[in-house]
């Protein structure tokens, strides 16, 4: 279920971002580790992304990856900026932007 959830956010983010076809990356810099990794990058078209990811609970029946991040892009006809900041971990995929609803409050 947790792998799920991770994967879910990371094609949302695909989705949501997709990248133009004509961009090329101009900016990109990586570190993986065994227990975490962190990532950024940056298009001439003005996308940016950048996400870090921690293993909690290491060798317990806990263990998850926890995952935070954004990223943004100009709307090509409109000119204007969104971002989307966003953690991703047990409790499930939680994006926040500006220009996203916002769920009513129980």
């Amino acid at each position: 279920m947790k792998a799920a959830v991770i994967i879910f956010a990371c094609l949302l983010a695909v989705v949501v971002a997709r990248p133009n076809p004509e961009a090329e990356i101009v900016r990109l810099d990586s570190d993986v580790g065994p227990e975490s990794y962190t990532y950024s990058l940056e298009t001439s078209d003005g996308t940016k992304k950048d996400e870090a990811g921690q293993l909690k609970d290491v060798g317990t029946d806990h263990e998850a990856i926890v995952v935070q991040g954004s990223f943004s892009w100009k709307d090509e006809k409109t000119g204007e900026v969104y971002t989307v900041t966003y953690t991703a971990d047990e409790n499930g995929f939680r994006p926040q932007g500006a220009h996203l609803p916002v769920a009513p409050v129980a």
